[in-house]
């Protein structure tokens, strides 16, 4: 079953409240749809006589050594779309050896979603999102929190000054979490009641100093996420980020910014090798991913994909999806000539109206 199969699937057995609050982006969703219609502008041009029998497509990521190009995108409130929840999602990154960035609004709290993972692999790479708080002690709690879960690294995510707008959300009154959910990672924190929770707020207060104290703060290795601008590729590195995520949230902040692949290139350039460069939003086939890591990405991530395998099928509809994407991914690169993630570069890259 495809992607796109799946995605049919899950609308089939999702609350249609639900479905579309993952399906769903900000304002009228042309950024959403972007990311998607971007990847079809590149084809990529292959080289032949230079492949092999043997392909070898894992990726060195921070805290993830050898680990599939293809990871799991920070996504809310799993348990909505499957009982399992974050559960099932870790279970099946763990066993196809792809990184997992659970976050502050995941509704299985950190430790129990590096427990299942470690139920299935020895070493799994978890990585903890989280977005800056106004006040720093929390931010300080989730960090430290992570750390004791075993995260293996922390993604702090920074395009999101204040909420975005979910025209499907507001139309459907979905504002707020059902009875007996909550985004359990935000339980118990500095300033709170034993057992209330914390809001996650959209703040526009921290700048760089305030991500360079994260780094300082903790032993983990601390990506930055949501950057378009080459310029803020090169003051994460300055501040001590070990890679950077080009992003847009998926479409589901601002509906005025470029696709993020569209973004890749130049924060590739920028960034120089330095740290490792990641890229999320609109990745539906093994053949994006290929374009992604042509263009400079060392990985993709997936968050919509996935929440439809898991909505669809549970642990195996995750298995499934990220399963299908790399090996998909690993036929692409033999096609194209390529023995290892580093035989795609920029140069083999074209637009499809044939253009470099």
């Amino acid at each position: 079953m495809t992607v796109r199969e799946l995605c049919e699937r899950a609308r089939q057995v999702m609350d249609p409240v639900v479905f579309d609050y993952v399906a769903g982006g900000a304002d009228e969703e042309r950024v959403l749809a972007g990311n998607e219609r971007a990847f079809g502008r590149y084809a990529l041009l292959p080289r032949v006589l230079s492949g092999g029998e043997d392909r070898d497509t894992r990726v060195d990521l921070p805290g993830a050594p050898g680990a599939s190009p293809v990871f799991v995108a920070p996504t809310a409130f799993h348990r909505l779309v499957h009982r399992d929840g974050e559960r099932a999602t870790a279970r099946a990154a763990a066993a196809e050896g792809a990184v997992l960035v659970t976050g502050v609004a995941a509704t299985t709290a950190v430790r129990d979603v590096v427990a299942a993972a470690r139920g299935v692999a020895a070493e799994p790479a978890v990585w903890f999102q989280l977005y800056p708080h106004p006040r720093k002690e929390v931010t300080a709690a989730l960090a430290r929190r992570a750390e004791d879960a075993g995260c293996t690294a922390l993604v702090v995510t920074v395009d999101s000054p204040v909420f975005g707008r979910h025209g499907r959300d507001l139309r459907n009154g979905f504002t707020d979490l059902p009875p007996g959910y909550a985004a359990e990672n935000m339980r118990d924190l500095p300033g709170a009641a034993p057992g209330a929770l914390t809001a996650i707020p959209m703040s526009a207060a921290p700048g760089w100093p305030e991500f360079a104290e994260i780094v300082a703060g903790t032993p983990l290795p601390v990506l930055v996420k949501g950057v378009l601008h080459p310029d803020d590729a090169r003051l994460a590195v300055e501040h001590g980020a070990a890679g950077v995520i080009v992003s847009n949230h998926g479409g589901r902040q601002c509906d005025t910014v470029p696709a993020a692949v569209d973004c890749l290139p130049a924060v590739a350039r920028a960034v120089a090798g330095r740290v490792p460069v990641l890229v999320d939003g609109g990745v539906r086939r093994g053949g994006d991913a290929a374009v992604a890591l042509a263009l400079g990405a060392s990985a993709v991530g997936v968050g919509r994909p996935v929440m439809w395998g898991l909505a669809a099928g549970g642990e195996a509809g995750v298995r499934q999806v990220l399963a299908a994407l790399r090996d998909e991914y690993a036929h692409t690169l033999a096609l194209c000539g390529g023995r290892r993630n580093t035989d795609l570069t920029p140069g083999m890259v074209v637009r499809r109206d044939g253009t470099w």
